[in-house]
């Protein structure tokens, strides 16, 4: 993956950035995921602060690195764990994936993995217990939201609010992203991820990969149930993955498409490039030592 500031970054500006010159800016709603995938997100953030924009961030109070060091209006809230009850389930959830040593996307998500991702998602339903901040959002008038998928409360927030949302991620679990924007991706022809094949499969490699595709359907709505739980009580109706991806307006993936097998993508999918890291540093100089013979 390229660096934060390489040339790869750049359709990331014209996209968000440049379009500042031409009209009015305006207010975001923020809805980010802990850990790593926040180090991307606030660099762009504060891009769009930059360029005039307004932004107000939602986080819970119990996270590793959400609300540190900002210079924008944050909001928080409080939750039902603690920061060590988040420490310990993750402990337990890598210990289990590195003991397994396997890399399918079901072993990825699997082992001893239920209780961690069922304590990331119940973060939502703290959130929309705190009726002073669900109130303040709704009387704030905001313009977006943009929000990491992954933790599916920014997603179940747009939908609450009926706001326009765009989704910043590196990808999408599962087949959740070529069905909610309704992108071509047959089995046939484009590998499942993780299943280690190419798009020049083997008659077998097909097969296996078109039981992939079907085991997703089988597991996913399994794995997010928690999030599609809460995303139910909140809307008051019910609720699956793909009614809140398919209400999705743009999709900011972080990827190119050199690095993608071939497949039809829609309008509303932008390849922002590798944008997958800390700001870059530059490197420590060099010094080179002719030895002569």
């Amino acid at each position: 993956m390229a660096p934060a500031d390489s040339p790869a970054s750049f359709p990331l500006c014209v996209c968000l950035l440049l379009a500042s010159g031409f009209a009015q800016a305006g207010k975001l709603l923020v809805v980010p995921m802990d850990g790593s995938h926040w180090f991307t997100m606030q660099m762009v953030v504060e891009k769009l602060i930059d360029n005039g924009h307004e932004v107000v961030a939602v986080v819970p109070e119990v996270s590793w690195q959400l609300g540190k060091s900002l210079n924008w209006t944050v909001k928080t809230y409080s939750t039902s764990h603690t920061l060590e009850d988040l420490n310990h389930e993750f402990k337990v959830f890598m210990g289990a994936h590195w003991k397994a040593q396997e890399s399918s996307m079901f072993s990825l998500l699997q082992h001893s993995s239920n209780v961690f991702f069922e304590l990331w998602f119940s973060h939502c339903r703290d959130l929309f217990n705190d009726k002073k901040l669900v109130e303040y959002l709704e009387q704030s008038s905001f313009d977006a939201v943009f929000l990491d998928p992954f933790d599916v409360c920014g997603l179940t927030v747009a939908k609450y609010l009926s706001l326009p949302s765009v989704v910043f991620s590196r990808g999408i679990f599962c087949h959740y992203l070529e069905e909610g924007a309704q992108c071509p991706s047959p089995p046939s022809y484009v590998p499942r991820i993780l299943s280690k094949f190419t798009d020049t499969m083997t008659f077998k490699e097909r097969v296996w990969n078109h039981l992939s595709y079907m085991g997703e359907h089988a597991f996913c709505p399994y794995f997010f149930k928690t999030a599609t739980e809460i995303a139910s009580e909140v809307l008051q109706t019910p609720v699956t993955m793909d009614d809140l991806f398919s209400q999705v307006s743009i999709w900011l993936l972080r990827t190119d498409f050199i690095l993608e097998f071939p497949r039809p993508v829609m309008p509303n999918i932008v390849l922002i490039g590798g944008i997958n890291c800390h700001q870059g540093k530059p490197l420590s100089k060099v010094c080179y030592v002719s030895i002569s013979t």
